[in-house]
C-alpha cells in the first residue's frame, strides 16, 4: 500500500506552507483525494515525483529519536530497483538525490517503495570539500 500524506505533511516535506500545497491541489498541479475521514491526502508516489521535480528542502524528521549521526537526509523514496539479492533505493531529499545499495531483504523489511518517507544516514570516512574557482 502506497502511503498517503496530509496537506500539512506534504507541506513540510516540500518546505512550503500548507496554503501553497492547498493552492497546488486546488489548481490541479498536485493531485489529491479524500481519506476515510474526509481529509485531503496526497498519494506518496505522486508526492515523490512532485518533490523530485521541484527539489526543495524538506523539514520533517519521521523518526523523532535522538541520533549521533549528523549527516541525515529526510526525503521520499522515488525509485526502488531490486533483484533477488540486492536493491538500489533512490531518495529525493530536498534538492539532493541520495542512492543507497542494500539487500532486497532490507527493502522488504523496511517496506520501501516510491512514496515512502525515509531518512538516509550517511557515514563516510572521507569528505571532500570544494570551493568555487578563482
Amino acid at each position: 500500500m502506497v502511503p498517503q500524506y496530509r496537506i500539512k505533511e506534504a507541506a513540510l516535506l516540500l518546505a512550503v506552507s500548507d496554503d501553497t500545497v492547498r493552492r497546488w491541489v486546488d489548481s490541479g498541479t498536485l493531485p489529491a483525494s479524500k481519506d476515510s475521514s474526509g481529509r485531503q491526502v496526497i498519494d506518496g508516489a505522486t508526492l515523490a515525483e512532485f518533490a523530485r521535480d521541484r527539489a526543495s528542502v524538506p523539514g520533517l524528521e519521521p523518526l523523532g529519536v535522538g541520533s549521533s549521526a549528523r549527516n541525515r537526509f529526510t526525503g521520499l523514496v522515488t525509485k526502488v530497483v531490486a533483484d533477488t539479492v540486492m536493491a538500489q533505493v533512490e531518495l529525493q531529499c530536498g534538492p539532493f538525490t541520495v542512492v543507497s545499495l542494500m539487500s532486497s531483504e532490507a527493502v522488504r523489511e523496511l517496506g520501501l517503495q516510491p512514496g515512502s518517507l525515509a531518512v538516509a544516514v550517511v557515514k563516510a570516512t572521507t569528505v571532500i570539500v570544494e570551493t568555487p574557482g578563482p
